[in-house]
């Protein structure tokens, strides 16, 4: 397992931090160079779904900044919505081809027995593991500072398995589905992220004090896997304590490993107390692709009014793409853009509505593309 689980943690090793420099210090120059390998600079393919609502909207913003700054990368374009019963086919060989996807929000109808297409999707490529990263941006204020905190969840089991009855008129059952398997492979993922970053702790987020057993063996297999990092330490916590603790001092926090449906609730919330979950990047990841899309799924689709006053905020989606360039092994190019929107929004001139400002999708994006290096 080892084998499969090392290579694809590489792209999260210099995943976007804070910075403790003034916005004029802000800088992408390295001070040891990166050497290539020959052909390292050929373009790549990436699948771009848009989604629905703001999806196109963001990611049209994300397509000026590659190219401004010609970036060696280059789109195939699907156009797939959330009401569809299933992923196109064609999208799914693009995936498969390409390795790596970029993807607006797409919207999962509230009931009426049509399947979520982000659950198929991380299903379908095995994609186990979601990674959302949440911290302070200088010059954006926040009630808590020092907050840098990664939430790794469960992606393809738990609540999320879609194995539900009703079992006689007015009674569903829903199965909760817990694997030994899925939960140490996303222990085991958490703990290489942490040594491989050099990050000191990681919390297990439980309720195995009521789901006796499915949490239970969740919380088993996080222990065997700390027993094998003895340089870092491992704590648990229960899930509504969890909340509690970050909504009250969530800087002590630092990798966070959960199954499914609490990462869910526990990313969205530490995005939130960090400055939004407009701003924070995430992907999710497994032995062989990549799907890069805004890390907390809250407001990943907008509403009609932000859409039609084209005031999306498109910050989480360029860190999460300056993510998927390091995937690539394109460093400078997300050493670039990530320095620039550090810079714009340390500058603070330039805020769409949910971070205090009222600038319109296209001005956040220049504003990118003018402080790029």
């Amino acid at each position: 397992m080892a084998k499969r689980t090392l290579p694809i943690l590489k792209h999260f090793l210099t995943s976007p931090s804070p910075s403790p420099s003034p916005s004029h210090a802000l800088t992408s120059v390295r001070s040891v160079t990166y050497m290539p390998r020959p052909g390292d600079g050929n373009p790549r393919a990436v699948t771009l779904i848009p989604g629905d609502g703001i999806g196109p909207l963001v990611t049209g913003a994300v397509e000026q900044v590659m190219e401004a700054m010609h970036a060696p990368v280059y789109f195939e374009r699907y156009d797939v919505h959330g009401d569809m019963k299933s992923m196109p086919p064609n999208v799914m060989d693009s995936i498969r081809k390409n390795k790596v996807c970029l993807k607006g929000g797409l919207k999962t109808p509230v009931g009426g027995g049509v399947s979520s297409l982000n659950v198929q999707l991380r299903k379908e490529l095995d994609l186990y593991a979601s990674l959302v990263h949440c911290f302070n941006l200088k010059g954006l204020p926040t009630r808590h500072e020092n907050v840098n905190i990664v939430v790794i969840r469960e992606n393809t089991e738990g609540e999320y398995s879609g194995l539900e009855h009703e079992v006689v008129p007015g009674v569903v059952e829903s199965l909760k589905v817990m694997t030994k398997f899925c939960s140490e492979r996303i222990a085991k993922y958490a703990f290489e992220y942490a040594y491989l970053n050099n990050r000191k702790v990681v919390t297990a987020v439980h309720k195995a004090n009521i789901m006796k057993l499915a949490d239970g063996l969740f919380l088993e297999s996080c222990r065997e896997i700390a027993s094998k990092y003895p340089g870092i330490k491992y704590n648990e916590i229960i899930v509504d304590n969890c909340c509690m603790q970050l909504v009250s001092k969530p800087e002590q926090f630092d990798v966070m490993v959960t199954p499914n449906l609490y990462g869910n609730l526990v990313a969205n919330t530490a995005a939130g107390i960090a400055g939004g979950t407009g701003v924070m990047p995430g992907g999710n990841v497994g032995a062989d692709h990549a799907v890069f899309e805004q890390g907390a799924s809250a407001g990943n689709v907008g509403n009609d009014k932000i859409l039609e006053q084209k005031k999306a905020n498109p910050i989480a989606l360029f860190l999460s793409s300056a993510m998927m360039l390091r995937h690539l092994q394109f460093p400078s190019f997300a050493d670039r853009l990530e320095t620039s929107v550090k810079r714009v929004i340390a500058e603070g001139k330039y805020m769409t509505k949910d971070l205090g400002g009222d600038c319109t999708t296209q001005e956040i994006t220049d504003a990118v593309i003018a402080n790029l290096d």
